[in-house]
């Protein structure tokens, strides 16, 4: 059975509650980024999100919902380059959920998400190579991996891409 889920952009300094309560749990963020966002850290991203999120209607960063409860479960994400060519695609779920089919339901959503935007031919995520459980969601929906290479602090990454709405 597919998890229900929805999606609302973050819009406003009242969606901050939602966002920080991702940033600031430390079983989601050291797997993701190596540490925890502090308050001022998740403030200032967060103004660059609400920003962002106002420059195309159909990109940006997303609160995740459970259908069927309401209750907020995430984050999902679709970025593109300046041309709308190529977008990537990001999710974070509370540790509640993982495991569940959640990651797989909202990866499925944002890619549906990118088809609908003909200009974008490419969709890429990125992944901590030891995060078996979201290297499987990529590759369950069509991702192939490209390269593995080290970040900023020294740990490795994983570039997957995806080819979509190909005229060929």
């Amino acid at each position: 059975m597919k998890n229900e889920i929805y999606l609302k952009k973050f819009s406003c300094e009242v969606d901050f509650e939602y966002f920080f309560k991702l940033v600031s749990n430390k079983e989601i963020m050291v797997m993701n980024y190596g540490r925890v966002f502090t308050l001022e850290e998740a403030k200032k991203y967060y103004e660059k999100v609400l920003s962002s999120n106002g420059k195309h209607k159909d990109l940006g960063q997303f609160k995740v919902f459970e259908a069927i409860t309401n209750n907020f479960i995430g984050l999902g994400a679709i970025v593109a380059n300046e041309e709308v060519t190529e977008a990537e695609i990001e999710y974070l779920l509370l540790p509640d959920y993982w495991g569940k089919g959640y990651g797989s339901s909202i990866a499925e959503t944002l890619i549906s998400m990118a088809e609908g935007i003909k200009s974008i031919k490419k969709v890429t995520a990125t992944a901590d190579p030891n995060n078996v459980g979201s290297k499987k969601i990529l590759l369950k929906n069509g991702f192939v991996s490209s390269k593995v290479y080290e970040i900023d602090d020294g740990s490795l990454a994983e570039m997957f891409n995806k080819t979509i709405n190909d005229i060929n």
